[in-house]
């Protein structure tokens, strides 16, 4: 926003009055301050001098191993774009140079072992980079060591499915950036036949036969877990604004030839990662049949299995409640809970038991999954066991079916229970109306209207809530809650084709 003048996470801050390391912002912000994403935005061209100055005063007031800007990740996320910037064409101050190759050797040593997933990828990708921008033995060892924990990580963090293994499609989306900044510098070093580089010829061929195919599984996954507005599906850790938009991967993808196929979108099960996309001209809805994430890395997992996201006439309609802030605060806890989501809470308790910022003891794994069509419909079920944990045991399954103009959503609860609550999370956009105790009447911004029928239900309130696109973000919205008279809730959707 100037010199020194920043907007993180929808919060303003200056470099006069906060430095580089304040407590007065979370540890996010701070980290932010740090990544330098602005030399590689968008117009980034008109404010060179604004990010040469910036750099300088960096390495001046970071002194190295010093602060909350050492640390391995936003160490990783800035020397990838100091290195993109200097490729770019611009020349890299030599203080600025020396602090590069200060960093990569500082990060060869402190790898993420122990986080694992996009924290150890990201490790990796900064080592590449640096190992392709400079030269010598120093620089082919970070090259040679990237590249191990490529060979092993990518398989292991992109599922045959596409998807990123952590289940948010935030995450896919950054990992997406990643694999293209990737193939793009080893095309980029191969034209220029580098053989210092090169030297780990193997493998680096073996990445550039292998990652475009990866890459179009990647890209079909984003575009499979997309609203019609474009923009991504709010499961597990999820915000707009962090991850490059749809688009722009889309198109960066392009640039690099990677084919991009829009078939299957209809009626799409992404097998690996558990997701299901059921579409049709006016609707389509995402449902969330995957577990909450890999077993050693729930971390950005919530408790949101068998939630589902539903747009209508190109609007979103059911919306997850998002994510507005890391930390081990009650908002992040309450927005990582099962009442936060399209789904069904029993008992008061989550489905999966998350607890601190990024951590999950007990969770739920789906079952019974299904999906298939016939006589024009779409349907799709699952089951869950993350309340096989409580004194009586609790089963809950989910039966979606879709048609031209109607939605059908049964939630079905096996055992005995206290109380048992399905809830439905409208986006801001949308109005709803009671019109009995039985049903309400959505009204959607382009004034089509939905009625909305519950059978089963022992009471139907509509609640104030509010939804978090963006870190930083609350938007006021409503949350229908549905309580359950007996073992089934039969919720149905009607509207009128255009």
């Amino acid at each position: 926003m100037g010199p020194d003048r920043f907007l993180f996470l929808n919060e303003e801050g200056a470099l006069a009055s906060l430095g580089w390391d304040c407590e007065q912002r979370s540890k996010l912000w701070r980290y932010n301050q740090h990544y330098f994403d602005d030399l590689n935005a968008e117009q980034a061209d008109s404010r060179v001098d604004w990010h040469r100055s910036l750099m300088q005063r960096w390495v001046a007031e970071n002194p190295p191993g010093q602060g909350s800007g050492w640390e391995p990740y936003p160490t990783s996320l800035r020397i990838v774009n100091w290195v993109k910037w200097a490729m770019a064409g611009r020349t890299l101050p030599e203080d600025c140079l020396e602090s590069l190759a200060v960093q990569a050797r500082w990060l060869a040593r402190r790898l993420e072992i122990h986080l694992l997933g996009n924290h150890l990828f990201a490790n990796a990708k900064a080592l590449v980079f640096a190992g392709s921008y400079f030269s010598g033995p120093e620089a082919e060892k970070w090259l040679k060591t990237g590249f191990g924990i490529l060979e092993r990580e990518v398989p292991e963090q992109i599922l045959p499915d596409g998807g990123h293994f952590e289940r948010s499609t935030m995450y896919h989306a950054l990992a997406l950036e990643d694999m293209l900044d990737l193939l793009n510098i080893l095309r980029c070093l191969e034209r220029a036949d580098r053989p210092t580089v090169f030297c780990e010829r193997r493998l680096a061929s073996q990445f550039l036969a292998a990652w475009p195919e990866l890459i179009n599984k990647m890209v079909g996954w984003l575009n499979a877990m997309r609203h019609p507005d474009g923009e991504l599906s709010f499961f597990n850790d999820a915000a707009l604004g962090i991850a490059p938009p749809c688009e722009s991967l889309l198109a960066y993808a392009r640039r690099l030839n990677i084919e991009i196929s829009q078939a299957g979108l209809n009626s799409l099960h992404l097998a690996e990662s558990g997701y299901v996309r059921l579409a049709k001209p006016e609707a389509c809805l995402v449902f969330d049949a995957a577990p909450v994430g890999p077993d050693y890395l729930p971390g950005h997992a919530h408790a949101d299995t068998l939630s589902l996201e539903l747009s209508l006439f190109g609007q979103r309609v059911f919306v997850n409640s998002g994510t507005s802030e890391y930390g081990v605060g009650t908002e992040r806890l309450r927005q990582r809970g099962t009442a936060a989501h399209n789904t069904v809470e029993v008992n008061g308790t989550n489905s999966s038991e998350v607890w601190s910022g990024f951590r999950v003891a007990r969770r739920a794994y789906p079952g019974k999954v299904k999906v298939y069509g016939s006589g024009g419909s779409l349907k799709s079920e699952a089951c869950h066991d993350g309340y096989q944990r409580l004194a009586t045991p609790v089963s809950v399954c989910r039966t979606i079916e879709l048609n031209e103009n109607r939605l059908e959503i049964e939630d079905a609860v096996e055992g005995q229970f206290e109380t048992s609550v399905g809830r439905f999370y409208s986006h801001p956009s949308v109005q709803i109306e009671k019109v009995d105790q039985s049903q309400l009447v959505l009204k959607l911004p382009g004034h089509q209207r939905v009625r909305v029928h519950f059978e089963g239900a022992a009471k139907i309130e509509v609640n104030n809530s509010t939804w978090h696109p963006r870190f930083g973000v609350a938007e006021p919205n409503q949350c229908i809650a549905v309580s359950f008279m007996g073992s089934r809730v039969l919720t149905t959707l009607e509207w009128s084709q255009r």
